[in-house]
Parts: C-alpha cells; structure tokens; sequence
C-alpha cells in the first residue's frame, strides 16, 4: 500500500470492517458489488483493489476461465516485463546486473548524485533498452529537457515521472519538447485523471493499488489509449497475487513492469510464471496463483 496515498495495515482493516455485503445476493455481479466499495468511502485504493480482484478471481472461477478471458485478451499478446534497480552506490548496482539478465527491459531510478554515472555503467553492461523512473525529482524543466536529450543518446525508451505532479505546466512544456515519451505515474491515479494529462504526458502508469483494481485499470487502458496515450502497467512491491492481477491487463500495454514479486523475500503466493522475459500466466481458471499451503484442490 504506497504510503504517499495515506494507507496502511490499519485503514484497510478499518474499510473492510465497515463494509456491509449482507445485501449481496450474488458477489459476481461485479458491477453492483464493485460500485458499492468505490461510493462506500473515499481513498482505500489498494483495499478497494483487493476486494476487486478477489471478485474478478471467483467470478472467473465460476466460469472456468482465466480472468483475462473475460476482457477478451490474450496474454501472448504481453510485452516483455522490466526488472527495476533503485538509487543505489555503483558497486551496488553493478552487484545487481546479473538480474536483469532474463528481462527484456531494465528499469532505472534516478534523482541521486551520480545518474549518469549509472546509466553508463548500466549500458556498458548491455545494450538491451533501459527506461528511467525519476519519481518527481527535476524540479527545472530545461534541465530536465537537457537529461533527456543525454538519455536519448544512451538508448533510453522513455522517461517516468520527471518532474512534480504539481508542475502541471512545466510538464506540459516538457512533454512538448521532449524527444523521448514521458510517463505519468504519481501524477496520475484514477480514470477521471487522465482527461486532464493529456496534454502533458505521452503516457501513463497504471497500478491496480492505485486505480482500485482490475475493473478500474481495464477502463484506464482503454480510455488512455483513446485519448492517445502510451499504455504502461506498473506495480509496487507486491505478492504474485497482485502481479498477477495486474498481468491479466497486460496485453493492453506498450510496457510492463511487473517486477514487484522478486524483490519479497518470501512471497506466499505461487503459480505465476516468467518465461522470455514475460511474467507468465497459466491457463488455470481464476488469476492462476494460490496460497503455498493450499493446493489447486483446495481452491
């Protein structure tokens, strides 16, 4: 739950203490059920997204098919996920290269005192294409252009989060002269953001903890990409019960960055897979992982 949008163990405990689903007759009537949690109370993304993807998990179920089925997709449809490496010392990101190796994408944070530095030790490991994350850190837009503009000499795809959401039109003077694509993503939460973005990003980041769920992320797909924005389907540090989730949306995207799962040191969740540098969904019925102490019998 990212700390940025005031939740924690104990907001979401609350939520889900105050629900009342005494009513419901039927839990995959999605749209019913769903709409109730969104007007129930404000805020609660990510508790909201949890008991979205738990809906869409069983009403998938009930029909023996994968939950991506029910949107339509096809999940070899999937770009190549990125592998993400922080802000840290060089000898620490050098330590970190090998596990990029079976990814098709690196992704970089920058915002420290030595990017460039990074970006070069990054590239003089591998050719393969690197994205940067600057989570809000340039705060001058012609220096955030002359970053760019290096970056793009270095092979960088595209650009996150430049500058502070508030910055609403620096970021679109940004955009406009910008020879790279720029990505939303604190800027950007819900549907009703994206009307607004269009004309100061190329792009966004869709998280399910942001957008409360799969219901919400499939509409923001959809709707971006109407508007002609890039798609890209993110995540934070989360099991593989909500990478997994997200993956169900990630044959609408130009990019993905579903590597949340591999930076927990004991995930509790299994059945998802990654093969060629996509996080690989199965064919079993539902979001396609389970409790490690539980067996597919058991669900």
């Amino acid at each position: 739950m990212p700390p940025y949008l005031g939740e924690s163990a104990q907001t979401a405990e609350s939520f889900f203490s105050s629900l009342d689903f005494s009513w419901v007759s039927e839990p995959t009537d999605l749209e019913k059920v769903l709409s109730y949690v969104q007007l129930h109370s404000p805020g609660n993304p990510a508790a909201k997204a949890a008991i979205d993807i738990a809906l869409h998990d069983l009403h998938a179920k009930r029909l023996g098919v994968p939950v991506y089925q029910l949107f339509g997709l096809n999940p070899v449809d999937a770009p190549q996920s990125s592998y993400t490496i922080g802000i840290h010392p060089l000898e620490v990101v050098q330590s970190l290269l090998p596990n990029t190796d079976p990814f098709g994408l690196i992704k970089v944070k920058l915002g420290g005192d030595h990017d460039r530095d990074t970006i070069d030790l990054i590239r003089n490991y591998t050719d393969k294409p690197i994205s940067v994350d600057v989570n809000q850190g340039w705060t001058q837009k012609e220096k955030a252009l002359d970053e760019i503009y290096w970056l793009k000499e270095r092979g960088i795809v595209y650009v996150e989060q430049p500058m502070p959401k508030e910055t609403t039109k620096e970021m679109e003077w940004l955009s406009q002269h910008s020879p790279l694509p720029t990505i939303a993503d604190e800027a950007v939460q819900r549907l009703s953001d994206l009307f607004e973005l269009k004309n100061r990003f190329h792009g966004v980041n869709i998280k399910l903890m942001k957008c409360t769920g799969i219901r919400e992320g499939y509409l923001m797909a959809k709707v971006a990409k109407s508007l002609g924005l890039k798609v890209m389907i993110g995540c934070m540090t989360e099991s593989s019960c909500g990478i997994a989730a997200a993956a169900q949306l990630a044959p609408l995207a130009d990019w993905v960055d579903l590597d949340g799962h591999f930076l927990l040191a004991d995930d509790p969740f299994e059945g998802l897979g990654f093969e060629n540098g996509v996080v690989h969904l199965s064919e079993q019925n539902g979001l396609g992982v389970f409790p490690k102490h539980l067996s597919w019998a058991d669900q």
